[in-house]
């Protein structure tokens, strides 16, 4: 019964044992990344640049320029796949759009809105780097394989739009917040106010969940539900951590601020 019912949500996609162990790689990558976060062992970029232990070879990158090769390589993979796979459906269409849209707003934010301070550890972007791309290239593929298989019984597209578009559109909202919190000058951290922040620490990250659960909606193929899965993971705990910063750092932090869902956690 079970089985039924979440079969009318995913794709029937060709199976072998490559997909499987494909599969089976990319949870326990995305699973990892989650609990380095909950365990304390931070990616370092943004105010955890410095967390950790010190290399003594160390490469650091200026935030500004970190942080856009995290989003690079996958925005790139998102053009290409209109040029890669030009035909397809109206899904496969809407997923590639989305997934372009999605980087490339990420790094126009970098470029244009945000103002860094600190560094990023070059083995975190290129890791981070990585994951995106992988994710957004294997997204675009696995698609790729439906093309011609029926439907889904329960057709989620269009939800997924609206869920994307309010993840999208709240995400850069919170951004553009934390970015008027500092002058040009200014290299300090303050506490955010505005919107959401007044009941959760990091309601971008709320959004941008919301962003790739929009993703897999569109999509609609286990690869891309995990990919889902294994973001919103990552971000509870990065955002658990976030809390546990400005907490320490803060003494007039509002203890009643959650981590990521209002009144919950």
């Amino acid at each position: 019964m079970i089985a039924e019912i979440v079969e009318g949500f995913v794709y029937q996609e060709p199976s072998s044992i490559y997909t499987k162990a494909f599969y089976g790689a990319t949870c326990l990558a995305l699973l990892c990344l989650a609990l380095w976060e909950f365990t304390g062992k931070h990616l370092q970029y943004s105010k955890f640049w410095n967390s950790g232990s010190k290399k003594s070879k160390q490469v650091l990158l200026p935030s500004k320029i970190g942080m856009f090769i995290l989003y690079a390589p996958a925005l790139i993979a998102g053009i290409s796949s209109f040029l890669l796979f030009p035909n397809g459906d109206i899904r496969f269409l809407m997923l590639k759009s989305a997934l372009t849209i999605h980087f490339l707003k990420r790094d126009l934010e970098v470029l244009f809105l945000h103002k860094f301070s600190g560094f990023t550890v070059l083995e975190t972007a290129v890791i981070i780097s990585a994951t995106y791309l992988a994710s957004a290239a294997s997204m675009v593929y696995f698609q790729h394989q439906t093309q011609g298989f029926p439907e889904p019984s329960i057709d989620l597209k269009y939800v997924g739009v609206v869920v994307f578009l309010l993840g999208i559109g709240g995400n850069f909202y919170h951004h553009y917040l934390l970015s008027k919190l500092r002058e040009k000058s200014d290299k300090g951290y303050k506490i955010p106010r505005g919107g959401l922040f007044s009941l959760v620490i990091c309601p971008h990250y709320l959004f941008e969940i919301l962003t790739f659960v929009g993703i897999s909606f569109i999509s609609q193929t286990m690869f891309s539900y995990l990919c889902a899965l294994g973001s919103a993971l990552y971000l509870v705990a990065r955002s658990n951590a976030t809390r546990k910063w400005y907490l320490s750092k803060f003494e007039n932090f509002p203890k009643n601020v959650k981590a990521l869902i209002p009144y919950v956690f």
